[in-house]
C-alpha cells in the first residue's frame, strides 16, 4: 500500500466508548483504522463514520490487515476489558507489529499487568503506553482527559493526535506524559479513587437536604444548579442537577425515587484503597465511599435489619421528610461549605496517594499538572482543580493541600458549617460517612498532640515493642503490669 493511504493510527476494540474516542480522532483529521473481532461492531463504526461527516476512519477485518494498514512506526489503542482480553489482543496483534511499532492500552488497567506488558513486548522491540482514559462515552467523543504512562518515544509518536483529542482548557489540552512504567493506569486509578469518594459525598449532601430540609427533587435541582455556578462548579454536580429533574416516562414521580439503591463498581475503588493501606497513606474518604458500596449491595439484609430494628424500638422518624424545627436556608449553605471543605480532604489523600507511590517508584509524577489535565473531559472536572493546580506550583513539596495557606483559610472558615451538618446527620441518625471520614482525617491531621501516646504504651505492655519519648531520644521498654501493681492500681489490684 502507498504510504498516504495508510492511516496515522489504530484501534482495536470497539465498544460504545472505544467508537466514540475513534470518531473524535478522526474527526480531528486522523485517519484511523479500526478493528473489532466481531465484524458487524466494524461496520456499525463504519457507518458511523460515514453518517456524521464521511470521517476519515476504515474498518478492517483482520489483526493482519488491520496492522498492516497503518503506517509506521505504527501505533495501535487497545480498547478492550481489562486483564487477560488485553493479552489475547496483543497477541493477535503482535505477531503482525515489527520493532518501533507501539501498542497503548486504553483500558482501566491494574498498573503492574502494564508493567509486565511493557516488559514483555520490550522483548520483540515493541514500545508500550498504559494510558488511563476518562470522560466516559461524552468525554471520548468530545474531548476525554488521557494520562498516558510508559514509552516517551512512544507518547512522542501520538503526541500531536492526544493533544488534538484531549478536552481542550484555558491551559492546554487535557493531556501530558505521565511518566514511565504504569504511572498513566496508577493515576488513572486514583482520579477514580478520588471520583469514589466525590459522588459519595454528593449523595450524602442530597440525603441530608432531603431527609433532614425535607426538599423536592425540583428544589434540589435548583439547588444544585446554583452550587454549580460557584465554588462546587463541576462535572458531578452539573449531572445531579440534571438527575434531579428527569420525570419517570413509566410512572408517577421523578425517576431518581425509582431507582434500586445498589451501587456497581468495577475494581479500582478498591484498588485505590489496598495501596493506600499498602503505602501507609490514610485514604478515609475514599475509604468510606467504598464501604458504602458494599453496604449498597446488601439491600435485603438492609430490608430485615431496618424491620428488626423497627421491632427493637428504633424510630421510624427516617423514613419521613423532614426534620422539625430546621432552618432550610440555613441548612442549604451547611450542606454546600460541608460539601466542599470533605471534598478538599478527599482529593488531598488522593494526591497524598499519588506522591507516595511516585517517590516508592521514582516517577516524578507532577502533581500540579495532574490537576490540570483533570480541568476538562474527565469525571472529576471542577473548577477548583485549578486552585490545585495553583497550590502544587506555589510549593511543589506541599505535605498536604489542607496546609496550603489558601486551602488551609476556606476550610477553617467552613468548618463551623460542616460540624453543624454531621452534628445534625447523626442526631438524625442519617449516615454521612464521607464527610464524618473527612472530618475526622481533618481533625486529626490539624492536631499537634494525638492520643497516640497511649496507644503505643499498650503496644508495650503487651508486646514489649517499646516507645519513644517527648522528652528524649531513644526506644524505651516499661515493666507497666509490675509498676501498675506495686502502687496498688495495676490489673487485678482490685480483685
Amino acid at each position: 500500500m502507498e504510504s498516504a493511504a495508510l492511516s496515522r493510527i489504530g484501534l482495536a476494540g470497539l465498544a460504545v466508548m472505544s467508537q466514540n474516542l475513534a470518531l473524535n480522532i478522526a474527526e480531528k483529521g486522523f485517519p484511523i483504522s479500526v478493528y473489532n473481532r466481531t465484524a458487524s461492531k466494524v461496520d456499525e463504526t463504519v457507518d458511523r463514520a460515514r453518517n456524521e461527516g464521511s470521517l476519515p476512519l476504515t474498518g478492517q477485518y483482520t489483526p493482519r490487515d488491520f496492522v498492516l494498514s497503518i503506517q509506521r512506526p505504527r501505533s495501535v489503542i487497545i480498547l478492550v476489558k481489562a486483564g487477560a482480553p488485553v493479552d489475547q489482543t496483543i497477541a493477535a496483534l503482535s505477531d503482525h507489529l515489527e520493532p518501533g511499532d507501539c501498542i497503548i492500552d486504553g483500558g482501566n488497567e491494574w498498573y503492574e499487568n502494564t508493567e509486565r506488558r511493557i516488559n514483555n513486548v520490550a522483548d520483540k522491540g515493541l514500545l508500550y503506553l498504559g494510558m488511563g482514559v476518562s470522560g466516559g462515552e461524552d468525554g471520548a467523543r468530545n474531548g476525554p482527559s488521557l494520562m498516558p504512562g510508559g514509552s516517551h518515544t512512544a507518547y512522542t509518536n501520538v503526541q500531536d493526535i492526544l493533544h488534538k483529542v484531549a478536552a481542550q482548557v484555558e491551559d492546554g489540552p487535557c493531556v501530558t506524559y505521565i511518566g514511565e512504567g504504569g504511572s498513566g493506569n496508577f493515576v488513572k486509578m486514583v482520579h477514580n479513587g478520588i471520583e469514589y469518594g466525590d459522588m459519595q459525598l454528593i449523595s450524602e449532601a442530597y440525603d441530608v437536604l432531603k431527609h433532614v430540609g425535607g426538599l423536592s427533587n425540583s428544589e434540589l435541582a435548583d439547588i444544585f444548579a446554583e452550587w454549580n455556578r460557584g465554588e462546587l462548579e463541576s462535572f458531578l454536580i452539573e449531572i445531579t442537577a440534571d438527575i434531579f429533574k428527569v420525570k419517570d416516562e413509566d410512572g408517577e414521580g421523578f425517576l431518581v425515587d425509582k431507582i434500586l439503591d445498589k451501587t456497581g463498581m468495577k475494581g479500582t475503588g478498591k484498588w485505590t484503597v489496598q495501596q493506600a493501606a499498602e503505602l501507609s497513606i490514610a485514604a478515609p474518604t475514599i475509604a468510606a465511599s467504598l464501604d458504602c458500596r458494599y453496604l449498597s449491595g446488601l439491600k435485603e439484609e438492609r430490608e430485615s435489619a431496618a424491620k428488626v430494628l423497627k421491632e427493637a424500638g428504633m424510630s421510624d422518624e427516617l423514613g419521613k421528610t423532614g426534620v422539625s424545627g430546621v432552618d432550610k436556608k440555613r441548612l442549604i449553605d451547611d450542606v454546600r461549605q460541608a460539601l466542599y471543605a470533605s471534598k478538599i480532604c478527599s482529593y488531598a489523600q488522593g494526591m497524598n496517594l499519588l506522591r507516595a507511590k511516585s517517590n516508592q517508584k521514582g516517577w516524578n509524577l507532577n502533581l500540579g499538572e495532574l490537576a490540570r489535565i483533570w480541568k476538562g473531559g474527565c469525571i472529576i472536572r471542577a473548577v477548583f482543580l485549578d486552585r490545585i493546580k495553583k497550590a502544587y506550583q506555589r510549593n511543589p513539596n506541599l505535605a498536604s493541600l489542607i496546609v496550603d495557606p489558601e486551602f488551609a483559610r476556606e476550610m477553617v472558615q467552613r468548618q463551623a458549617a460542616w460540624r453543624r451538618v454531621v452534628g445534625l446527620a447523626v442526631s438524625a441518625g442519617i449516615s454521612t460517612p464521607g464527610m464524618c471520614a473527612s472530618l475526622a482525617y481533618f481533625d486529626t491531621y490539624r492536631r499537634a498532640r494525638l492520643p497516640a501516646n497511649l496507644v503505643q504504651a499498650q503496644r508495650d505492655l503487651f508486646g514489649a515493642h517499646t516507645y519513644e519519648r517527648v522528652d528524649r531520644p531513644g526506644a524505651f521498654h516499661t515493666e507497666w503490669t509490675k509498676l501498675a501493681r506495686k502502687s496498688g492500681t495495676g490489673v487485678g489490684a482490685l480483685n
